[in-house]
């Protein structure tokens, strides 16, 4: 079924969320604003959902180097299962495989594909905390339903 039906209907789908962290920091991304949802809305390192019988993790690998052009090993850390409205009429039913790797944010090359990532920061667990308190409008839902659920960031 295509994606855009599948948020439409709200149907219930697998994803994966990857999360990158060097010692305390997370590497989180600012959507582009041409994203068909959440466009212009901060978001963990990376998401996507697999393709039809693709492997979860090779899914992983997959859209961490579309989307943000680089490569480092990941792990599977926890299934999770989440709901949210995400506008336009659009809703997220997923189930989500967790997955964490690290790098070295003073060497890491990112070259985001613009038409996935208008940005990319390094954050610590609590500025994070602090931006989504202060403007949780600017986070998408799901990194919101993350940061709530996990709020030491242990994916």
């Amino acid at each position: 079924m295509e994606k855009l039906k599948v948020h439409t209907d709200g149907l219930f789908h697998l994803a994966v969320s990857i999360f990158i962290f060097d010692d305390d920091h997370m590497l989180i991304q600012k959507r582009a604003s041409s994203k068909y949802h959440c466009g212009g809305m901060w978001a963990n390192t990376c998401c996507t959902h697999p393709h039809w019988e693709e492997p979860l993790e090779q899914c992983a690998h997959r859209r961490l180097n579309e989307e943000l052009g680089f490569s480092v090993p990941v792990l599977p850390r926890r299934v999770v299962e989440y709901s949210a409205d995400v506008g336009n009429g659009l809703h997220e039913h997923e189930k989500v495989t967790m997955y964490t790797g690290t790098a070295d944010r003073a060497t890491l090359r990112i070259v985001p594909d613009p038409l996935e990532v208008e940005e990319t920061r390094w954050v610590t667990r609590d500025q994070l905390h602090a931006e989504i308190a202060q403007d949780p409008e600017s986070f998408t839902p799901w990194f919101r339903i993350y940061a709530e659920r996990y709020p030491d960031l242990t994916f």
